[in-house]
């Protein structure tokens, strides 16, 4: 018996010493083959140690908790994402549809990039798991509708370049966290957008509608705003009360659409307004309140109809009025001569080079 145990222990001893194999190991030996006998290959324990790491599904990459996997022509989303994962980016490939439990074990995830897809349906369920998204790009796909249960968490959403064309006030319910909203280059209209749409969004601070089929800037918009831009729309008439209660506005964007009336004291909504874009469209004078307005350093009118400057169109008619400094006025391409204003007109501005008058060229 003592010699049979002392034979056991010498062939122990003759095996091969134990070494840990992770997958590139296993890779290795089935392609090029172990070396090592089936029975010396029985007798090693072998723990997987990677079997307790985070997972990296096939073809993407992975660095911490970011998961990467754009640009790889997938038709779904990727099984065996890390739960760990905080960044997942699958912009650029093909997907046609979120299922309800494709992102069921994310709970962890803070931005989330789809951009580039095919995507035409969301299923209902499918944001509900992600209880810390802050940032969801969904920008560039083929969807009609928006998606239903986004994240109360959200801060930033953008959905711009799809085909959406309705807007309802549960869109955007209970999402006070918002502050970025981008909604752009959809084919929407303004009665798309139920009134009240924009009611929760409590401290959103930027949000952009532009290159739709608006006729009118949204009612209902929130007073967080510092930001708006409607540029590439069908707008024909500013209204007054369509800016009541923007406050804090400091950047307006109204660049090509139709507008030809900026009404009286529409300026005045605005107290703090810094910078109005209202190039490319069909003014025929200079939108009244300028003069007035204490805080307007930047107006762009090129581009439209304008006949005739006045010499109260830009400057208050008190010398010792206060007035913020322009750093930018463009007239050019307008059917107003440079020559015909009188230099009066611009008796505030102590930057000659702030003026941008070129000649009216017809195209």
């Amino acid at each position: 018996m003592s010699s049979f145990l002392l034979m056991l222990l010498l062939s122990h001893c003759a095996a091969l010493p134990f070494h840990n194999m992770d997958f590139l190991d296993f890779m290795m030996e089935d392609e090029a083959g172990s070396g090592v006998t089936d029975s010396i290959s029985n007798t090693v324990p072998i723990f997987h140690h990677l079997a307790e790491e985070p997972t990296c599904p096939f073809r993407c990459q992975c660095h911490g908790t970011v998961t990467q996997c754009s640009d790889l022509g997938l038709e779904i989303v990727p099984a065996e994402i890390s739960a760990d994962t905080t960044w997942l980016d699958l912009q650029n490939n093909k997907i046609t549809e979120i299922k309800e439990n494709d992102f069921k074990n994310l709970k962890r995830l803070h931005l989330l990039i789809l951009v580039n897809n095919l995507i035409t349906t969301i299923h209902p369920k499918a944001f509900v798991p992600l209880g810390q998204l802050e940032r969801l790009y969904l920008s560039k796909n083929l969807l009609k509708e928006m998606p239903v249960n986004i994240p109360k968490s959200l801060q930033e959403l953008r959905i711009h370049e799809n085909k959406i064309t309705k807007i309802k006030k549960s869109s955007f319910q209970g999402m006070t966290e918002v502050i970025v909203m981008e909604l752009g280059s959809n084919p929407l209209t303004s009665s798309g957008i139920d009134s009240g749409t924009f009611a929760e969004l409590k401290k959103v601070s930027y949000i952009r509608i532009a290159d739709t089929n608006l006729t009118e800037i949204p009612k209902g918009l929130p007073s967080s705003l510092s930001e708006l831009h409607l540029d590439g729309n069908k707008i024909s008439k500013v209204h007054a009360d369509s800016l009541k209660g923007l406050v804090n506005l400091t950047k307006f964007g109204l660049s090509h659409n139709e507008i030809s009336v900026v009404e009286n004291d529409t300026l005045a909504m605005v107290p703090f307004l810094h910078e109005l874009h209202l190039d490319d469209n069909f003014l025929t004078k200079v939108p009244p309140g300028l003069s007035d307005h204490k805080n307007i350093k930047v107006i762009y009118l090129h581009s439209n109809k304008i006949t005739m400057v006045g010499t109260d169109d830009f400057c208050p008619l008190n010398y010792n009025a206060k007035k913020a400094t322009y750093s930018a006025i463009s007239l050019f391409n307008n059917p107003v001569h440079y020559w015909e204003v009188q230099p009066l007109t611009f008796r505030c501005v102590y930057d000659r080079s702030v003026i941008q008058f070129g000649n009216y060229r017809k195209k």
